[in-house]
């Protein structure tokens, strides 16, 4: 199946311009922030939310980004919950075994933060949130206008 194709967008903003690499009828999506929908509950809103203002200040949030922003909060709010469960209870836990000694074994929440962390990073990429995607984006600086400038049309 091969990689992830790349968005037309971060093509163009990381200079790929060539005309067979950039799909220019690929849908928009379109600008502003997304809104928490309202299963979330109120910590993974609160990451929604930070993570909705972190896109915003990068200028690639979307409100058509919804879901998956609301996907992305859910599991960084379960690493939370899970993490606090570890913290509290230790990695492992003793078990006896069938001879009558003691066993230890990992916590399967232990295996549960390792899945939804695995997941969050996938999500964080996909958004460039992660500083090994962020370096693959250059965004366009605005071009300073010169205050002078209009004096030297009038000449």
């Amino acid at each position: 199946m091969g990689r992830k194709p790349k968005p037309t967008h971060l093509k163009i903003l990381g200079g790929e311009t060539r005309p067979h690499r950039v799909n220019y009828d690929e849908p928009l999506a379109k600008s502003g922030t997304a809104v928490a929908p309202e299963w979330l509950s109120n910590r993974a809103t609160e990451i929604f939310d930070q993570i909705s203002a972190t896109l915003h200040g990068m200028g690639i949030a979307s409100p058509d980004d919804q879901h998956a922003l609301a996907l992305l909060a859910s599991r960084l709010e379960e690493v939370e919950l899970l993490t606090a469960v570890i913290e509290d209870g230790g990695r492992t836990y003793a078990s006896e075994n069938e001879k009558g000694g003691v066993m230890y074994r990992a916590r399967p929440e232990v295996g549960m933060r390792n899945e939804a962390m695995r997941h969050a990073q996938s999500l964080l990429e996909g958004f460039g949130l992660t500083p090994s995607a962020r370096s693959k984006v250059s965004v366009g600086k605005p071009k300073e206008t010169n205050p002078f400038g209009a004096l030297d049309e009038a000449i």
